[in-house]
């Protein structure tokens, strides 16, 4: 398959640009502005980092991800998983909050973005394919699960401590008669506001004659409305002095261009860390803008993603910021609100500069419970148990991984929780791929097609084996292949004939050719050939380059019909068999029942 080479988008989209392209895209920048400064204060506290972080984290990778990414309307920036990720991995290292603190998640950043640079100029994006969704999803809705547990207690008004669900909850538990009332007032209502706002304002602008795109956007304004009133009141009635924690000062002004300090044992111990939170961060952005290119009919390229994301994150890891990421929701309403260019990237990023520079002053009397309710309202829409009662009903397999990935996530820790979906997911591959479906076929009557004996009446001879198999050969499943064969041939004293149905079979290994050799000399020994049938062209290939097809005992058909018309002509010429009695030329007990 070809793969384009990295290359500048911006070459492409602005060539035609216009004036018109313009308002558009200055519009949803606007739109996106104003939701984006609440999410990167909320997430930059939520990443252990004081709240002006998450606006340096804004400005940069917007600017470089514009230049360099195959998305017209994907928003980057901070997000919630992956800033809850780079809590995890800075908090052993550093105290949150600390010099020391900044610079490692200005590190993870830099590491983050050589990586994901790295992978993309190697083309390396078909990688995410490992990540499983139900992996993914699993991981996700447990991560939004920590945190909102971690967001309890500044909700609360409470110290607590804890990377883990049970140790959070444990120890928000023990904290519970410590809990300031005036901070669970503040943070109690805007989370009562922003979940009102998102399922009931736009109804009710509707019926007020609000035209719905507008009605839409400003209910996703509900956020600002919250950190403006809440703010309001925290300065009004100086709510400081009851125990409310507030932001506090934040440095008016941009971050100066700086480089992370080089501290090799710290960086040794980020390598991980950073991977992971490249891979979670490269699956989430190229999801979301897969999505929404698809509604646009357009498409994006995995592998100059990666360099975007790459360049993106090595632009934040230099000017003050951390880990980086495309967000669902920023994304969604950039969309909704007409984007149209990257360009629109560019505004927005001009947008928080200017909040940066003008308006850090105003938000000195923030609450930090309405950031942490930004946070949790934010998050929980990620939690998807419904994913959970699918995949039950469809696949135990898929259900056993997210399980196990949501379990590990609550229990020992996001990266532990990753790392653990990853080693399950591979893990049952292995083992389903180890056991291949493979099904005892007859002829259709009056058809040309072959199909499972145990679920179709059809016809077969006693003097030919029809044997589907329905997975590629490589080491892990050799030797069931020959299983297989020997249990199905022991049964048939009158059989002189084998012929392997190669439909599903797209590789054969070195493992598997060895194991075809071996069942063709047992079968030559008890005076049974060993025929192929449909076998693709890139499998024939390999195999001419080997002695295998020079010593086959058969031959090689184009089709199981042609094998079939070959070897046992009266299946396809005599008249078909009368209901019930297919099959019946070999006990169909000799065959267990299959789950598919």
């Amino acid at each position: 398959m070809h793969h384009r080479l990295p290359s500048l988008p911006v070459l492409d989209w602005g060539r035609g640009y216009d004036r018109e392209t313009l308002a558009a895209d200055a519009l949803a920048a606007a739109i996106v502005t104003v939701m984006l400064i609440p999410q990167s204060l909320a997430y930059a506290l939520l990443a252990g980092l004081p709240p002006e972080v998450g606006l340096y984290a804004s400005i940069a990778p917007l600017l470089v991800y514009a230049v360099f990414g195959s998305s017209r309307v994907l928003a980057v920036g901070p997000v919630a998983v992956v800033s809850l990720m780079t809590a995890a991995a800075i908090a052993p290292h550093a105290a949150a909050g600390s010099p020391a603190y900044w610079e490692a998640a200005m590190a993870l950043a830099l590491l983050s973005g050589g990586m994901l640079l790295a992978f993309g100029l190697l083309r390396l994006g078909f990688l995410a394919n490992f990540l499983s969704h139900p992996v993914i999803s699993g991981f996700i809705s447990a991560s939004a699960l920590v945190i909102t547990a971690s967001q309890l207690k500044t909700l609360l008004g409470v110290r607590a401590e804890g990377e883990t669900l049970p140790a959070l909850l444990a120890s928000i538990a023990g904290q519970l008669p410590q809990a300031n009332a005036a901070t669970l007032a503040v943070g109690g209502g805007a989370v009562a506001f922003l979940l009102w706002t998102r399922a009931r304002l736009q109804p009710l602008l509707l019926r007020l004659g609000v035209a719905p795109r507008a009605a839409g956007m400003l209910a996703k304004a509900g956020p600002v409305l919250a950190i403006v009133v809440t703010t309001a009141l925290a300065w009004a009635f100086d709510l400081q002095r009851s125990g409310v924690k507030v932001v506090g000062q934040i440095p008016q002004g941009l971050s100066p261009l700086t480089w992370p300090r080089f501290d090799p044992a710290l960086w040794r111990e980020l390598l991980a860390p950073a991977l992971l939170i490249s891979a979670v961060g490269f699956v989430e952005s190229v999801s979301v803008g897969h999505t929404l290119a698809a509604r646009r009919r357009e498409r994006i390229e995995p592998d100059q993603e990666l360099v975007a994301l790459g360049a993106s994150n090595l632009s934040a890891a230099v000017t003050g910021g951390f880990p980086v990421t495309g967000g669902f929701a920023r994304s969604v309403v950039n969309a909704d609100a007409g984007a149209r260019t990257p360009f629109a990237g560019v505004l927005t990023a001009a947008g928080i500069a200017g909040a940066s520079l003008l308006l850090t002053p105003a938000l000195f009397h923030l609450p930090q419970a309405t950031l942490a309710a930004t946070i949790v309202v934010a998050v929980l829409s990620l939690v998807d148990l419904k994913m959970l009662r699918d995949t039950w009903a469809y696949s135990r397999a898929d259900f056993v991984a997210a399980t196990a990935t949501m379990a590990a996530t609550l229990l020992a820790g996001v990266e532990q929780g990753l790392v653990a979906g990853i080693a399950v997911s591979l893990g049952l591959h292995l083992y389903r791929t180890s056991r291949p479906h493979i099904a005892v076929v007859g002829l259709v009557p009056g058809t040309e097609h072959f199909r499972n004996v145990l679920r179709h009446d059809v016809r077969v001879s006693p003097r030919v084996l029809g044997l589907r198999v329905d997975e590629s050969l490589y080491f892990a499943n050799a030797r069931a292949l020959e299983d297989a064969v020997n249990r199905e041939v022991a049964s048939r004293p009158e059989l002189r004939h084998v012929v392997l149905q190669c439909t599903a079979v797209n590789d054969i290994d070195a493992s598997a050719l060895e194991s075809l050799e071996a069942v063709m000399e047992r079968l030559q020994a008890g005076g049974i050939a060993l025929h192929l049938s449909e076998v693709k062209g890139p499998v024939m290939d390999r195999l001419r380059k080997t002695a295998f097809l020079r010593h086959l005992t058969g031959k090689v058909f184009l089709s199981q019909y042609e094998a079939v018309a070959a070897l046992a002509p009266e299946l396809t010429k005599a008249a078909p068999p009368p209901p019930g009695a297919a099959g019946a030329a070999f006990p169909t007990a000799a065959f267990p029942a299959r789950p598919y």
